[in-house]
């Protein structure tokens, strides 16, 4: 069984409770905290889920926003368990066969 998850990015929800409505605000906030991210990465950090993020960013965006990791990642499941089949184990559906017409014979 396969079970696919994913996650909610609260950063902006956070951040918006700590009345921090630009992105840029972030900026020299992560820089007093040895981050060093661009305008434009810190605008990408906000506005979409991070596929990878440093402990170190992870870290001071909680002590920024007074948070835990866990208030900033809501784990999700993205869809619910799909059976894997075994290699060569496994059953494949085969569509199904035509109709099969009956024909009586004719009497003649």
């Amino acid at each position: 069984m396969i079970k696919k998850m994913g996650y909610r990015w609260h950063l902006r929800q956070l951040m918006a409770g700590k009345d921090m409505f630009a992105t840029t605000d972030l900026v020299p906030l992560l820089a007093e905290r040895g981050v060093t991210l661009s305008r434009e990465q810190v605008f990408r950090l906000v506005t979409q889920p991070p596929q990878r993020l440093s402990m170190d960013t992870l870290v001071a965006l909680c002590d920024i926003l007074g948070c835990t990791p866990n208030d900033l990642i809501e784990p999700q499941v993205v869809n619910q368990t799909v059976r894997k089949a075994a290699a060569g184990g496994g059953k494949v559906a085969l569509p199904a066969p035509p109709r099969a017409a009956i024909r009586r014979p004719q009497h003649g």
